[in-house]
C-alpha cells in the first residue's frame, strides 16, 4: 500500500519545500529549510506537534533571539535610529540567532565581544561600539519580558538577566578642544568648502550633519539687530532621513561676527543648501554627506606634523586624530572661557534646557549673539577672521 503524503508543503522554484497549512484555525507559512521531501515532511509533523501541545497542554512556545529581533525591527521601524539597531542586531544574530531567549546571558555575548575587539579582519571595536550593541540586546530583552506577549499572554521571557556592559573609561576618548594657534595651523590646510564650513562650527556649536545639510529656509531674519539666526527644525533630517535634532527640539543657531561672514559668504551658491558641494550640473551642487572625510583626516595630519616642525616638540595625540565633535567642545570650551553663563552656554550649544528655542525675544537673541561673540576675546589675534578674508580673497 502507498505511503499517504502529508499534504500542507509547496515546492518552491529554488527547490525547497515551503509550509503551507491552516492548522486549528491557525494558518502556518514558513521555510522548511530543505529540499528533500521526506525531510519536509519530518519538519512539519514536527511543527504541528509543537503546536498541538502548545494549544492543548499550554505547553510554551520558545521564541528565539531571531524571532525578538525581528519583532524589533518591524516594530520600531519608524524610530530614527532603526538603521543602526538593524547593523547591530545583523552583527549579533550569527551569534545569537538561533538561541531560545532564555540562553540569552553574558557567556553567550563572549564570542561577539571577542571578535569585535580582536578581529580577523578590519579595524577593532572600541569599547563604546561593542557597548551600543549590547544596549540593543538589553532592550529587546526587556520587550520580551515586560512587552511582548505569546497566544496564552505570557511574556516571552520570564526574567532579563544581567548583562554586563565593557568599561568605556579605558577605551574612551576625550574631547580635545583646540587652541587659537592649532586652530590657525589646521584651517590652514583644509580645501576652502571644508574651512568654511569648520568656520562655522567652531563658531556655532553646530553638530556635523546639522551643518552639512543646513537650508535656507531655516533662516529667520531679525531686523531690529540687522541679522539672521536658523531654526533647525526638530524633524530636519541628519545623515538619515528619519534622524533629526538630537534632544528632539527646535536648534537654534546664533551667528556671532565670524559664523555671520560665513553665512554671507554662502548666499547665491545654491538656492537650498547653504554648504553645497561639487561642481554645478544638471542638478547643481549636492550637500556634503559628512565632514569627517578624507581630506579632514589628512589635513590634521598634516597640521600636526607642522605643529612638530614649529615648536619641534610632539603634537597632542588629541590633535593629530582631532575629530569634528571636537570643533563643538572647542566652541564650549572658549563660552566657558569668556565668562558665559551656563544657561547662555546651552542655549548657544543646542542643548535640552526646557526652553522654546523658536520663542526668544530680539532682547534675548541679542544677549546670546553678545555671548557667542566673546569667544573672540579669548585670542586678540582673532585667526578666524584672518583665514576667512585671506581664503575668500
Amino acid at each position: 500500500m502507498a505511503k499517504k503524503s502529508i499534504t500542507g508543503l509547496q515546492k518552491q522554484p529554488n527547490g525547497i519545500w515551503k509550509i503551507d497549512k491552516v492548522y486549528r484555525g491557525e494558518r502556518i507559512q514558513e521555510s522548511t529549510g530543505t529540499s528533500d521531501r521526506e525531510e519536509a515532511e519530518q519538519y512539519l509533523i514536527h511543527l504541528l506537534e509543537k503546536k498541538r501541545q502548545q494549544k492543548v497542554y499550554g505547553v510554551r512556545e520558545v521564541k528565539t533571539w531571531r524571532d525578538a529581533a525581528t519583532r524589533f525591527l518591524i516594530e520600531f521601524r519608524d524610530q530614527p535610529s532603526i538603521r543602526l539597531s538593524a547593523i547591530y542586531l545583523e552583527q549579533l544574530d550569527p551569534y545569537l540567532g538561533k538561541l531560545p531567549l532564555n540562553f540569552i546571558d553574558d557567556d553567550a555575548l563572549a564570542p561577539y565581544i571577542k571578535d569585535r575587539l580582536n578581529p580577523k579582519e578590519g579595524k577593532a571595536a572600541g569599547h563604546r561600539t561593542i557597548n551600543i550593541a549590547l544596549e540593543r540586546v538589553i532592550r529587546v530583552l526587556n520587550l520580551c519580558s515586560r512587552k511582548w506577549r505569546d497566544e496564552q499572554k505570557r511574556p516571552w521571557l520570564d526574567a532579563v538577566p544581567m548583562i554586563t556592559k565593557l568599561n568605556e573609561k579605558k577605551t574612551k576618548r576625550n574631547p580635545y578642544p583646540m587652541s587659537w594657534e592649532e586652530q590657525s595651523i589646521l584651517f590652514a590646510e583644509l580645501p576652502d568648502h571644508l574651512l568654511r564650513m569648520a568656520l562655522f562650527k567652531v563658531n556655532t556649536g553646530c553638530r556635523e550633519q546639522e551643518v552639512c545639510k543646513l537650508r535656507w529656509e531655516w533662516e529667520i531674519r531679525v531686523p531690529e539687530l540687522n541679522t539672521s539666526v536658523f531654526l533647525i527644525p526638530d524633524g530636519f533630517g541628519g545623515r538619515h532621513d528619519k534622524s533629526g535634532v538630537k534632544n528632539g527640539e527646535e536648534r537654534l543657531v546664533i551667528l556671532n561676527e565670524v559664523a555671520s561672514r560665513v553665512i554671507e559668504g554662502q548666499r547665491g551658491l545654491h538656492p537650498a543648501l547653504v554648504f553645497p558641494y561639487g561642481k554645478p550640473d544638471q542638478h547643481g551642487p549636492t550637500a556634503v554627506h559628512r565632514m569627517n572625510d578624507s581630506a579632514w583626516k589628512k589635513a590634521r595630519v598634516r597640521a600636526a606634523d607642522k605643529w612638530e616642525r614649529t615648536h619641534h616638540s610632539p603634537a597632542h595625540p588629541g590633535y593629530r586624530s582631532l575629530r569634528i565633535h571636537d570643533l563643538k567642545h572647542t566652541f564650549g570650551r572658549r563660552l566657558r572661557a569668556a565668562g558665559v553663563t551656563e544657561e547662555d552656554r546651552k542655549a548657544l550649544l543646542g542643548h535640552k534646557n526646557g526652553s522654546i528655542t523658536s520663542h526668544y525675544s530680539a532682547a534675548e537673541l541679542d544677549q546670546l549673539i553678545e555671548a557667542a561673540n566673546k569667544v573672540s576675546a579669548t585670542d586678540s589675534r582673532a585667526p578666524a577672521l584672518t583665514i576667512l578674508k585671506r581664503r575668500q580673497g
